[in-house]
């Protein structure tokens, strides 16, 4: 019987130690659950961080950067005719274009947004017209990042305007060039939505009296259409008589007096200069109608436009967009100075002494007419 109670003391032993080891790797396994789940719940709210600004995740952010680059090639470095079709100019250029920007802007690549890309979005704008939002899809980008960079590059481009804008000349008396020689005059850029409103004369003035403008020189003055008057510094046409180049083509008769041919030679020097706007018009459709931009944005930029053009024309070596608008022309295509949408400008009359030089000048013209 002592063995017997013995036995059952050890049997009751071992089992009180097998129940506290049984209750110790349970406590100690609920501890490591316990961790696991903190871990668990700091990993997610980690990953589910969002960052400053409250759009995307840290994550979605990292997941979407082989996305950004792969469009960025897609649209400059595919081919050079989808580089023009998109940003308007060749690989070879817009490489040129952000290494200049780099290195005399001072743009610089942030943390997800190469200089390529900034430059890309913003000659995006300026080729399409597109609304931020629109290009922001295009792009996988935000408005608000969109908006950021197209005035960042925009200050960019208009700090290389003295690389970039050409220093005009007046047409001198030795020139030879019949489309040029009777004529002394010089060019100025329009800032916007001046082009084609002609019922207030004191767009062109103001235009020649701004800081970036140029003031007409001493017996200089500018080639202008019928909306205009013929007074003080501008030369129009005579009304009523041929002018277009369609009118003097092949088959057509030669001019049968002085007025005609002054017509002649302003139609053929004027188209040159329209057939510079149709290339700006053509490459930048932020050109052809209305902008969404305030009108001080706007006026930066049109003059990047200009600046761009000229820019590309220094190193683009074949430009289709004027090939286009030089094959156009030479078929006799032209704008038509006397459309019923332009208005004529009311607000200055014909100077006597600015009629007389424009009948000195037809005169002289036709007294040279062998040797024209």
């Amino acid at each position: 019987m002592a063995d017997q109670g013995a036995s059952q003391k050890v049997d009751k032993k071992e089992t009180t130690e097998l129940l506290i080891l049984l209750e110790e790797i349970l406590r100690n396994h609920r501890s490591n659950m316990l961790l696991i789940m903190m871990f668990v719940t700091l990993a997610r709210s980690s990953a589910h961080k969002r960052k400053r600004g409250g759009r995307d995740t840290a994550e979605e952010m990292i997941d979407s950067i082989p996305t950004h680059v792969k469009q960025l090639d897609r649209l400059i470095r595919v081919s050079d005719r989808s580089c023009i079709d998109n940003l308007r100019m060749d690989r070879n250029t817009f490489g040129r274009l952000c290494r200049i920007l780099r290195c005399r802007a001072g743009l610089a690549d942030q943390k997800f947004v190469t200089v390529e890309e900034q430059v890309a979005i913003f000659l995006s704008i300026l080729a399409h017209h597109k609304k931020t939002r629109v290009v922001g899809h295009d792009f996988m980008r935000s408005p608000e990042t969109v908006s950021k960079y197209t005035h960042l590059v925009l200050r960019g481009v208009l700090n290389l305007h003295e690389l970039l804008l050409m220093k005009p000349e007046p047409v001198g008396d030795d020139c030879t060039d019949s489309r040029w020689k009777w004529f002394k005059l010089r060019f100025v850029y329009v800032l916007p939505g001046w082009e084609g409103s002609a019922g207030d004369s004191r767009v062109l003035r103001d235009a020649i009296s701004r800081p970036l403008g140029l003031k007409v020189p001493k017996d200089c003055y500018y080639l202008c259409d019928n909306a205009y008057a013929n007074s003080e510094g501008f030369i129009t046409p005579y009304k009523g008589l041929r002018y277009h180049l369609k009118e003097w083509g092949h088959g057509t008769q030669a001019p049968q007096t002085a007025d005609e041919l002054f017509n002649l030679k302003h139609s053929k020097a004027r188209n040159v200069i329209e057939r510079s706007f149709a290339v700006l018009k053509m490459r930048w459709g932020i050109l052809r109608s209305p902008s969404f931009y305030p009108i001080k944005v706007q006026t930066g930029l049109i003059i990047a436009c200009f600046l761009l053009h000229n820019f590309i024309r220094t190193h683009m070596e074949v430009d289709p967009y004027e090939e286009l608008v030089l094959a156009q022309h030479e078929d006799g295509y032209e704008s038509d100075p006397d459309d019923p949408l332009v208005p004529t400008i009311s607000t200055v009359a014909p100077t006597p002494m600015w009629t007389k030089k424009r009948d000195d000048l037809a005169a002289a013209m036709w007294a040279h007419r062998p040797n024209v």
